[in-house]
């Protein structure tokens, strides 16, 4: 059990995290000329007003973080207060986190200009720890998932860059960037923190009960919802519409695909409720990287039944195998939510990349596929790009999910050792998936077991 001196100070090391981030905000951060009063001839407020039309988007952005995410992680039967007050903890201290350290990188003048743009970026990147937390929960404790976070989001942070700005790959809903960095990232830390072989059985607490379920359903729902917001947001121009129109489909295919599968592969031909709550979601994830490009409804349609598919098979057979042969344990299940799917998105993005031209994309192409500017699809004319081809394009998208992944992997391994051989406590076997140890819990579900 936990020492209450061990406890608090725990939570004032939080504290003192704060405070550095107050400081840093002090000394860096200032907000854009479009947040600052104009001066009394000013005319032109069209950036301004670009941005606050945004903020239905970043309201939708903010459900799916604070309660999409929490909500869904609920269905551990004894875990619930963890998992909604945890992600709560987590995403508003990634959010600062984020915000400095993706501001590090775009500084002018030695300052960050903070703007709504920058918060629905630090919105986003705050998905990335709790899709990691995810495959961890109910197996750490608040410092341990405060040091994941802060190593995490600083690796995050490079990767984007590396990817958007270096590699200049298309990314519009953040498959690769975000879902494949946070599940494989999760993936690696979990490998670390893997249980003894002769503990390797599931804890007594990891599990779900009817009620619980139906609270995880409560996230599932927001999630599917509000996922058209979360991929289209960053999107410019008709891209923005598309990205809508084709997350919607692929989350409608991918539901359909969910049921259908779940029922032929489960036991009884019942359908799981596991495959219902996570792999209805494949679809956003799977088409988040390519949402933006012409798929046509058809192509938005496929990559939904493939993704959904993939998932349901990977909760039924690939999570289990993963657990007793190399004692990973994905609580949530991450690697089929987040992982696979993701895989699928870069391996589209490859495949409809190698056939953008100009005569499709139109102007459209300097904000999709800017390394392309000035190609006519065969013929490569450097006009403000890089010149790339489309199939040199395909290839950057196939090699910004393998720096991703390696990255990601290697950033994670490296941070679960930390957590394991450094001074951080671990929790002990029959201390996993319950919330007693750190939240006041009423007398009557104490006596529960």
């Amino acid at each position: 059990m936990h020492s209450p001196t061990a406890k608090v100070s725990g939570f004032v090391v939080l504290m003192i995290v704060q405070i550095i981030f107050l400081v840093l905000f002090w000394l860096f951060v200032r907000y854009e000329k479009t947040a600052l009063p104009r001066a009394i001839d000013a005319e032109d407020a069209g950036s301004a007003n670009e941005h606050v039309s945004k903020y239905p988007q970043f309201q939708d952005i903010q459900v799916m973080i604070f309660i999409g995410f929490g909500f869904l992680m609920t269905f551990l039967r004894k875990y619930g207060y963890s998992a909604t007050g945890f992600t709560l903890f987590m995403a508003a201290l990634v959010v600062q986190w984020a915000v400095l350290m993706k501001g590090f990188l775009h500084m002018e003048g030695g300052k960050i200009s903070l703007s709504l743009e920058n918060i629905i970026d630090a919105d986003i990147a705050a998905a990335v720890p709790l899709i990691s937390m995810g495959a961890l929960l109910g197996r750490t404790t608040p410092i341990q998932l405060l040091c994941m976070s802060i190593f995490e989001v600083a690796l995050f942070a490079a990767n984007e860059y590396l990817a958007l700005h270096v590699f200049s790959i298309c990314d519009c809903g953040g498959s690769i960037t975000v879902h494949a960095f946070g599940a494989y990232f999760g993936l690696a830390v979990a490998l670390m923190l893997r249980p003894a072989s002769d503990q390797n059985e599931a804890g007594k607490l990891e599990g779900a009960s009817y009620t619980s379920d139906i609270f995880a359903m409560i996230g599932t729902t927001f999630l599917w919802v509000y996922w058209p917001s979360f991929n289209s947001v960053l999107a410019e121009g008709a891209g923005g519409e598309r990205a809508i129109l084709n997350t919607f489909l692929s989350l409608a295919a991918a539901t359909v695909t969910t049921f259908v599968v779940s029922a032929l592969v489960s036991h009884e031909n019942k359908l799981d409720m596991v495959h219902v709550q996570n792999s209805t979601l494949a679809g956003g994830v799977a088409v988040g990287t390519v949402c933006n490009l012409l798929l046509g409804a058809h192509g938005a349609v496929l990559i939904g039944i493939i993704a959904g598919t993939v998932s349901v098979l990977g909760y039924r057979y690939l999570t289990p195998w993963m657990t007793s042969n190399l004692r990973l344990h994905d609580t949530c299940g991450v690697h089929n939510l987040h992982g696979m799917p993701a895989l699928i998105s870069a391996i589209a993005s490859a495949i409809y990349a190698s056939m953008a031209t100009v005569g499709d994309y139109q102007s459209e192409l300097q904000d999709i596929f800017p390394a392309m500017v000035g190609t006519n699809g065969t013929e490569t004319k450097i006009l403000g790009g890089l010149g790339r081809n489309a199939t040199s394009q395909a290839g950057y998208q196939l090699f910004g999910i393998a720096v991703t992944l390696l990255i990601a992997i290697g950033g994670g391994i490296l941070t679960g050792a930390v957590l394991k051989y450094t001074n951080f406590r671990n929790l002990k076997k029959d201390e996993h998936h319950q919330d007693e140890h750190y939240w006041e819990v009423p007398a009557v579900e104490n006596k529960e077991e």
